[in-house]
């Protein structure tokens, strides 16, 4: 097992390039079932989680080409379905939380559409009750086997609705959406996530002849067609993996540029690490984040409060970016709640920053309270273990910044997330090995 040794409190300095969006990926690969045409996908990153996605549709059938680095060609004319109800599926399957939105895609294509319940992060529960409810809503019977824990929708044809989502949910819409673009008729859906991923799926949809409306809003109009054809598609740059790197940077005092960043798409990201004092310069489409040799101060309310910083759907501030917040609190000047709403077990890795010297007062599975240091006593290093992909680079940046030499355990976690990071943060100046345990 691989584990990553740091020595910490070094500046870093250059230019990082993000990769390709990892939540967009799992997606649009998912989107290439929807049709037998040839799809061609660039910027796709070289991460666990995706490749094992790619694996899984290889195994359907699905022929795969790799024309470049981040760039494939998919087609679906072959499709192995006796695959969907084999042991072996129901073993990569669970592997891989993503697996779910292969779902509607299936299911509108070919009357059916199966999937063991999946793994993935242990940051809380996640239900799929959006993703069925939707697809029962389109007219598929549903089936679970509590023994094996399987899930299957099954409809001789889809029929649009009406339907108002329980929750914003960003993976339960994308399977609705590309199970009633070949629905009979037209689909609404009300209280649909709206994040840019979502977005650029449902414009590689319409490319693909699909009849989507409202997309970057909240309710989406879908008229059905009967077929769809290829496309080729580009897929964002992360936007977790560039606010980690504007964390990177406070943190380690670094001066750094993250190119590419399509500034459009990021949201409040920019302004969130601002209010916690880090400069966040545009340049083009790059950002610029000048070394911070006097630290950085966090922003009071107007009415003088304590700051909170709280995740919420798109376009408010994705709960992915809030562990890099808290990290990046605790060498601030002044004080910051940070409010975990989504995800009941995400901020259970502060144990470890508590232990490397960081004050933090965890109130309960939701939220914590940080005291920062304002860089006067410095993180120290220490061996930890990497819980989940978002906590790993957190604690991999505290790392970064910490005094001496850390040791971080299960890091198989960050790579399911992060393309290569490791030579990617040497480029820059880190001191970071992958080493053997």
């Amino acid at each position: 097992m691989g584990v990553f040794k740091i020595e910490g409190g070094h500046q870093l300095k250059g230019s990082i390039q993000p990769q390709g969006a990892k939540n967009e990926a799992l997606q649009i690969l998912c989107a290439v079932l929807l049709t037998p045409e040839l799809v061609t996908i660039n910027n796709i990153p070289d991460i666990v989680d995706v490749n094992k996605l790619i694996s899984l549709l290889e195994k359907l059938g699905v022929k795969v080409d790799k024309k470049s680095k981040g760039t494939f060609t998919f087609q679906s004319d072959n499709l192995n379905l006796d695959y969907l109800e084999s042991d072996e599926f129901k073993v990569d399957g669970r592997g891989l939380r993503g697996s779910i939105m292969i779902v509607g895609p299936l299911l509108a294509r070919f009357g059916k559409g199966y999937i063991p319940k999946p793994g993935g992060d242990k940051i809380g529960r996640r239900r799929l009750d959006t993703h069925f409810e939707g697809l029962i809503k389109l007219g598929a019977k549903f089936r679970y086997s509590k023994e094996e824990q399987f899930y299957g929708v099954e409809a001789d044809k889809l029929q649009g609705a009406y339907m108002l989502l329980e929750e914003a949910s960003v993976t339960g819409t994308a399977n609705i959406v590309m199970a009633a673009v070949l629905a009979e008729g037209q689909t609404t859906i009300y209280n649909a996530a709206c994040e840019p991923y979502l977005q650029q799926l449902c414009k590689m949809l319409n490319r693909m002849g699909a009849k989507i409306s409202g997309v970057g809003s909240n309710m989406l109009i879908i008229d059905g067609v009967d077929r769809l054809g290829g496309t080729d598609h580009t897929m964002l740059p992360d936007m977790i993996e560039i606010g980690s790197w504007i964390g990177l940077a406070a943190m380690t005092k670094s001066e750094l540029t993250i190119t590419n960043v399509s500034w459009d798409d990021l949201g409040l990201i920019p302004n969130v690490f601002r209010k916690l004092g880090i400069a966040v310069e545009k340049q083009g489409d790059d950002i610029h984040i000048p070394a911070h040799t006097d630290g950085y101060e966090i922003q009071s309310f107007i009415d003088g409060s304590i700051l909170t910083i709280s995740d919420a759907p798109w376009p408010g501030f994705t709960p992915d970016l809030l562990s890099i917040i808290l990290v990046v609190a605790t060498q601030a000047r002044g004080s910051v709640l940070i409010h975990q709403k989504m995800f009941e077990s995400r901020l259970f890795f502060v144990d470890k920053l508590i232990d490397m010297g960081a004050k933090i007062i965890l109130c309960d599975p939701h939220r914590a309270t940080v005291i920062g240091h304002d860089f006067k006593s410095t993180l120290k290093a220490t061996t930890m273990t990497s819980p989940d992909i978002r906590a790993g680079v957190s604690l991999l940046i505290a790392a970064l910044s910490a005094k001496g030499t850390s040791i971080i355990m299960n890091i198989e976690q960050i790579d399911r997330g992060y393309e290569n990071i490791d030579e990617r943060l040497r480029a820059i100046g880190a001191r970071i090995e992958r080493v053997q345990a």
